[in-house]
């Protein structure tokens, strides 16, 4: 009798907590709440695919194409947006700042010292950032508005400005896999400011397009429009070519881009065909 009197003194106490591990269980569950109908896992993907690796050997003929993507255009338009980071979604900009501020990515930039985007001098983020940093004189006065203090506010860059990017990539056609192949050699963002009037744009540095870069790209997810279950990274955006652009510029002997000899509907006719010679070379080298 004594021994039963024992055991329901345990299942007593052992009830009695019952209630504050319930409760305790509750609240976990309240400060982890799913936005969704499953925890998102960004893009999926955590690593690049393989790059293919070209012999010169193997290279019958290679042209440098230069090219412009501009964010205002409806397909482009997920290189610009969010200007705001929210949940795990950053514009191009973002992401490529914050890889150039850690020390870990690798990620390097160079100079904008040719319009070629030749990756000769190494740039630091606080040269870039001198670039795209303005001071603005804030002055206190008194009662009687005489001026009794001025400070220097100085304000970055808002990812906003950055509307354009350029691109730097080598087409090749490839005698061993008989195809025709493109490889991104660099990539360069653009910041639009007003001039005078006028919207100029500023090329901040370039950008190798390389291993480093690329891993810290794949992890970015991209938003798709079509299907937000169809993850995208960015680097699946330039690797698919995801992306709307216009060439402005070819490797030629006057080393010039086209808006030095065309402006207007001409510059555009003279970036169509320049894409339709890549594309005529191909289809020359199969006919019979």
């Amino acid at each position: 009798m004594k021994k039963l009197f024992v055991i329901l003194g345990f299942i007593g106490l052992g009830l009695s907590f019952v209630p504050e591990a319930t409760a305790q269980n509750f609240f976990d569950n309240e400060t982890s709440v799913q936005d969704g109908i499953y925890e998102e896992n960004g893009t999926g993907v955590r690593a690049p695919m393989t790059s293919t690796y070209v012999r010169e050997a193997d290279v019958m003929w290679k042209k440098t194409i230069w090219r412009e993507i501009d964010f205002r255009q409806k397909m482009n338009q997920g290189f610009y947006f969010p200007t705001t980071p929210h949940k795990n979604l950053k514009n191009l900009y973002t992401i490529l700042k914050e890889a150039l501020l850690d020390p870990t990515s690798g990620v390097v930039a160079y100079k904008d010292e040719t319009i070629t985007g030749e990756l000769i001098n190494p740039t630091s983020w606080e040269e870039i950032k001198s670039q795209i940093t303005s001071v603005q004189q804030i002055q206190t006065t008194d009662d009687y508005g005489n001026v009794i203090d001025v400070k220097n506010v100085e304000s970055e860059m808002n990812s906003a400005e950055v509307q354009r990017c350029q691109i730097k990539e080598e087409w090749y056609f490839d005698k061993q896999r008989s195809e025709m192949l493109v490889k991104i050699i660099a990539i360069c963002p653009i910041r639009v400011v007003e001039k005078d009037g006028e919207l100029v744009p500023q090329r901040l540095c370039w950008i190798p397009y390389d291993e480093n870069l690329r891993k810290v790209l794949v992890a970015a997810p991209f938003f798709n429009r079509s299907n937000s279950a169809a993850k995208l990274s960015y680097d699946d955006v330039f690797m698919r070519r995801i992306f709307d652009s216009y060439i402005i510029r070819e490797d030629n002997m006057f080393d010039r881009s086209i808006n030095e000899y065309a402006t207007g509907v001409d510059a555009l006719r003279e970036s169509e065909r320049i894409k339709q010679s890549i594309i005529d070379f191909e289809q020359n080298l199969w006919e019979y």
